[in-house]
């Protein structure tokens, strides 16, 4: 089988193994996912199965995706990774109010620099901050421009406040409440990680690992939630073959067509059969299906 199959991905899962055996269910190990979520955060993990791993890479690609974060932050104490499941390196007696952390919200909206968590999985001379950051090392990671579209404060308790955040990727949910806590002059340690939107897959549409796994134990039909191999590439437009341009396209020939230049969504009728990009009236394969 091939596909999508949107994870509502556990607390206390790698990515990649969440990934791993979602795809076992479908019958293959060819498998990739789009975002990769901390282990400790829940939420919305696209998992591509067998060729639609192919499509991966435009999904990526795509400047105009759009993550959103539900995320709880305990206020007075930092970790070294700034998360629940580190280690205490920090404490102070300081905790922003309602009203406090209101009035500096909006200086994190827009464009922003922000520098990621030592415990992250930014590359650092060829390695991952995070292998660095286990082995005692302390890795410089400069600062990078991120993009928060929205950012909102909606309700706490105590020295626990709860956030929803839009962003761009390439956001870390833990720098954010690392630097609102900076603001304040406090510190922060967010408890729970919970994405509700990832490049067009949502929430409502996701599936739990041990419900899919429970339902292929005992011989049931799967296959009702694999999404379409084309999902999450409706920002790329349309281009329709019909005839004998179909198998040539599919074969990987050119394909002369009356469109503009750029990248298109290939068909023929509803089949989807690829990405291609069209060049002075050339249509040249990137991907077949």
């Amino acid at each position: 089988m091939d596909g999508w199959i949107i994870l509502d991905k556990p607390s206390g899962m790698f990515s990649k193994s969440a990934a791993a055996r979602a795809a076992r269910v479908f019958g293959t190990k060819k498998n990739g996912h789009i975002g990769t979520l901390d282990p400790m955060a829940s939420g919305v993990l696209p998992v591509a199965i067998g060729n639609a791993t192919k499509m991966v890479p435009f999904i990526e690609d795509n400047t105009n995706r759009t993550k959103e974060y539900l995320f709880s932050v305990k206020f007075g104490v930092e970790t070294d990774t700034l998360d629940s499941t580190g280690t205490e390196v920090r404490r102070t007696d300081v905790i922003p109010t309602f009203d406090m952390l209101r009035s500096k919200i909006s200086d994190f909206v827009g464009k922003i620099s922000q520098i990621p968590p030592i415990y992250s999985a930014v590359h650092i001379g060829g390695r991952r901050a995070y292998e660095l950051a286990r082995n005692g090392e302390k890795p410089e990671i400069p600062a990078r421009t991120v993009e928060i579209f929205s950012l909102e404060l909606l309700d706490g308790i105590d020295d626990t406040w709860d956030f929803r955040m839009s962003c761009a990727p390439g956001t870390y949910v833990r720098s954010i409440a690392r630097d609102l806590a900076y603001a304040c002059g406090s510190l922060a340690t967010v408890t729970a990680i919970r994405r509700s939107q990832t490049s067009g897959f949502l929430l409502k549409n996701a599936v739990r690992l041990d419900f899919l796994e429970n339902l292929f134990n005992n011989g049931a039909d799967v296959s009702k939630y694999l999404a379409p191999i084309d999902s999450g590439l409706g920002d790329i437009p349309v281009l329709d073959l019909n005839g004998k341009s179909v198998n040539l396209y599919k074969n990987g020939g050119f394909v002369g067509v009356a469109c503009s230049d750029g990248m298109y969504r290939v068909y023929s009728g509803k089949v989807f059969i690829g990405i291609g990009t069209v060049t002075d009236g050339i249509l040249r394969p990137k991907r077949t299906i």
